[in-house]
């Protein structure tokens, strides 16, 4: 099965589909919250269902959230609420959404991926982190523009230049991560 933009879009960057599924039925969907799984389930009927965090980008967020003991936390950009949630349930009892910020999640408007990044470097403290969803744009970055959707066109250039911009950002150590459509995680400095 060759990689497509709409293979990539409902595999992420995975070659098969049934490795992603392998991957969701053994590790991300046993551990899924129930409320979790109501809103992915609810969500999946939504026309603009690919916009929903994928469940193991979700999980691997939770990870981090947990390992970084996050308290103070922030979101740009909620669709139907699954990552908004995750986050809800996995900081703990004494955790907050707004102060200096401990963990921020950016999943909005990718033209303004850039002045969010710009924004978050003064509200999230020093070993803070800050996600972006979506770097990959469907696997379009790294597509010759004859091969790239009309439709992913405009924003796909936003997203390069995110890209470019945050490898080059000597503020925040980074990873790309290729869970979803491309996870970039960002530790301010």
């Amino acid at each position: 099965m060759g990689l497509t933009p709409t293979t990539v879009e409902k595999t992420g960057l995975l070659q098969t589909k049934q490795l992603y599924e392998y991957i969701l039925k053994t590790s991300v969907y046993p551990r899924e919250p129930e409320l979790l799984k109501e809103i992915r389930d609810l969500s999946s009927t939504h026309p603009r269902s690919f916009m929903v965090t994928s469940p193991d980008a979700g999980q691997f967020m939770a990870l981090i959230l947990k390992l970084i003991n996050a308290k103070k936390t922030i979101e740009i950009g909620v669709f139907t609420g699954y990552s908004l949630l995750l986050t809800a349930l996995t900081i703990p009892d004494d955790g907050k959404n707004h102060e200096s910020f401990d963990f921020a999640f950016v999943d909005a408007d990718k033209n303004n991926y850039i002045n969010y990044h710009e924004n978050l470097l003064k509200l999230v403290k020093p070993g803070g982190i800050i996600m972006y969803d979506n770097t990959f744009w469907g696997g379009t970055v790294a597509m010759d523009d004859e091969f790239v959707p009309p439709y992913r066109l405009e924003m796909r250039v936003h997203v390069i230049e995110l890209n470019r911009n945050l490898a080059a950002d000597n503020r925040v150590e980074i990873s790309q991560l290729p869970l979803g459509d491309g996870l970039t995680m960002c530790r301010r400095l």
